[in-house]
Order: structure tokens, then C-alpha cells, then sequence
């Protein structure tokens, strides 16, 4: 058990480069795009949900989990949950937290879904809550994609590219997307 604790805790020193925590703001009066390009410069509407700034870390050598990341816009009447993710290039996905607890890095699934609340945003962002990929067997390179499957309780399944950045530093250059 402790073994698995300190396996996710340096698994996830790279998800650390930015500070950063989950935030949930109010609806933005933004444009939906019905395309199903999932790159940076497009979202992806789902029902009342708009997806967009899906992305990766690369990982480092050795690395066996990585982290993802992206924006949840729901501009509906009704929350909606995220109630389960996968993807081929991993052996479980989950939804983690992360925060310092007395100076210790604390990461955690979030167990009965990830709700997104009727008329706000959830970020998935370095630092804060994000997309926990592990047991990869191939650790994701800089500009590739890695495919996620999403399942939401009322959008239903979503399949999306999500591209990978560096290793350290923030998200993948805009303007990929041809």
C-alpha cells in the first residue's frame, strides 16, 4: 500500500509544475462548435456540455502514469456528472484531486463522478483536479495525441484526442488543427 502511494505521488511530480487548483466559474457566453476535432483551437459540444483545451503531458522515461487536461463548460438547466473514462493507451483512467496537505502532496480519485454544474465550467488543470492515466505502457511524446473516452451520465460518451505537450511547462501550441 505504501509502495503504491509513493508510485503515484513521483507518477504525479511532473503534474506539479504549475500551482494551480480546479476552479468551477460561472458560464461564459462563449460560441459551441459541432465539429468533432478535439484540438486546441476547437471544442466539442456533447448535449448541454462544450469540451475544449484537451491535452496531455508527455511523460518522462520510466514514467508509468500522466496526467490530462481540459475544460468542462456546461450550459444546460441540469448538472451532469462525468461518471467514467478510459482509453487504449492506458490500463485505468480516472479523475484525481490534488492538493499539499502539511507540506505532503496529496493525490486522490474522486470517487461517484465528477460533477459539472448546470450553467459553469470545471477545469482540469495541472495542480488541481485532472485526468490520471496509468499503467501506460508507452509513455506519451511531445505532439502526439493520446485518445479518452468520457461517459457522462446525461451527454453520454464522448471520444476525444487529447494532445500531448511538453513534459514540463504548459499546454501544446494552438494551431494544429489542420
Amino acid at each position: 500500500m505504501r509502495f503504491n502511494i509513493l508510485l503515484a505521488a513521483a507518477a504525479a511530480l511532473p503534474l506539479l509544475a504549475f500551482n494551480a487548483s480546479a476552479e468551477s466559474t460561472p458560464k461564459a457566453d462563449a460560441a459551441t462548435s459541432e465539429t468533432a476535432d478535439a484540438t486546441m483551437s476547437h471544442a466539442i459540444q456533447a448535449g448541454d456540455l462544450r469540451i475544449s483545451d484537451p491535452w496531455v503531458r508527455a511523460m518522462l522515461p520510466g514514467q508509468p502514469a500522466g496526467g490530462g487536461y481540459l475544460v468542462i463548460e456546461n450550459t444546460g438547466a441540469e448538472d451532469d456528472t462525468l461518471t467514467a473514462l478510459a482509453s487504449p493507451r492506458a490500463g485505468k483512467v480516472e479523475i484525481h484531486t490534488m492538493e499539499m496537505n502539511n507540506d505532503v502532496m496529496v493525490m486522490r480519485p474522486v470517487e461517484g463522478g465528477l460533477t459539472i454544474p448546470a450553467g459553469e465550467s470545471v477545469t482540469l488543470k495541472p495542480g488541481g483536479l485532472h485526468i490520471m492515466f496509468m499503467q501506460v505502457e508507452k509513455g506519451f511524446q511531445e505532439g502526439e495525441t493520446v485518445p479518452v473516452t468520457l461517459e457522462f451520465e446525461k451527454a453520454g460518451r464522448v471520444e476525444l484526442e487529447l494532445m500531448a505537450g511538453p513534459a514540463r511547462g504548459g499546454m501544446p501550441e494552438a494551431g494544429h488543427n489542420h
